[in-house]
């Protein structure tokens, strides 16, 4: 099936029907994107990492889960596939898919109004839990919410995340500061579910209230960038990144529009119309934490209401709770709120039919 996640765009798979080996597996799905290929010509995929995606789902084993769900990310001008992280937008489409292909414990009856299914995020082992609107026991997807990043409306689907902080570094803060100097800059290196770098919009030589292309034809920007994400990586617990996706970088500014703060994110190497679902729960955590830059620059709401994080074509709303401060901080909740469309549901060829 093709679905529109969030702001993303991927294939979904039952796990079944894909090579179980995962080097076959991996040059099927580059097979079926198009890669490697700029233009993604000869393939699904959309010439951009946002709509060169892909989740694997299956029915869980573990009493805790309804449905597995791996995400790979799909380069387009390289033959690499990656589980390094977790996509949020993606997991959007994870629930009502898994309904779509009966593969929930217990599918709503015919009366019901709302589905609930908790996934297991296997690139990382957190747990999420998806409420969207049903009728007939099937997914609706026509519906009042808006998103920014996508024309129109569509059905609210609501998702609470367990258990994401430190899911690939170890730790929410994994050096245990709320701040460090990394290339002569002042950052912020957290993880709640997304491994990223905060830093100032300004430290980096630029506002942050840039349009996408104008930084990434800044090459004095990505060298920065690229030096501190590099320097990032073992303190992040995350070894040599060089070959890897993340972490990913968000240039933090005041807010022009009424929200909490304002994100130009780098995802590493691109810079993002928008902000990754996780990417922005992370950024969300950093405003909250006094001595970050995020709080630096954030105007931060009414205690308990939602993190407004804005970014290149619109805002992003994220709720996160948590106790204690500093190494000692424990997250009890991050949600948030997207929608997701089936595109089409069908059969898709590999360009070498051995590669199956």
């Amino acid at each position: 099936m093709v679905m529109r996640g969030g702001t993303s765009k991927g294939l979904y798979f039952v796990g079944s029907d894909l090579p179980s080996d995962p080097i076959a597996r991996d040059r099927f799905l580059l097979q079926a994107m198009g890669s490697p290929d700029p233009r993604q010509i000869d393939g699904m995929g959309g010439a951009h990492p946002l709509t060169s995606k892909v989740a694997v789902v299956t029915a869980s084993a573990d009493d805790d889960a309804d449905v597995d769900y791996l995400f790979l990310q799909v380069s387009v001008d390289a033959a690499v596939v990656t589980d390094a992280q977790n996509c949020g937008n993606i997991l959007a489409g994870v629930g009502p898919f898994a309904l779509e292909r009966g593969l929930i414990r217990a599918a709503p009856d015919a009366d019901a109004t709302t589905a609930q299914v908790r996934i297991r995020m296997l690139n990382t082992g957190g747990i999420a839990v998806a409420r969207f609107a049903v009728r007939q026991a099937m997914p609706v997807y026509a519906g009042s919410t808006r998103i920014a990043g996508v024309p129109g409306t569509g059905a609210r689907i609501s998702i609470d995340f367990e258990a994401t902080a430190g899911s690939s570094c170890g730790a929410l803060l994994p050096t245990g500061n709320t701040s460090d100097m990394v290339e002569g800059i002042r950052v912020t290196l957290i993880d709640n579910g997304m491994p990223v770098v905060v830093l100032k919009a300004t430290e980096a030589g630029v506002t942050g209230y840039e349009q996408p292309a104008e930084l990434e034809a800044d090459a004095t920007l990505r060298e920065l960038l690229e030096r501190i994400r590099l320097a990032a990586g073992p303190l992040m617990n995350l070894g040599d990144v060089r070959n890897r996706t993340i972490p990913k970088l968000t240039l933090v500014a005041p807010p022009i529009d009424g929200g909490t703060l304002c994100t130009r994110t780098f995802i590493p190497h691109r810079c993002h119309d928008a902000i990754g679902v996780l990417g922005a729960v992370s950024v969300a955590t950093a405003a909250l934490l006094a001595g970050t830059p995020a709080a630096d620059v954030a105007s931060l709401p009414v205690p308990g209401d939602a993190i407004v994080v804005e970014h290149p074509t619109g805002t992003f709303d994220a709720s996160v709770d948590f106790d204690g401060a500093g190494a000692q901080l424990t997250m009890r909740r991050a949600g948030i709120i997207r929608t997701a469309r089936k595109l089409m549901d069908g059969s898709v060829f590999a360009h070498d039919p051995e590669a199956v």
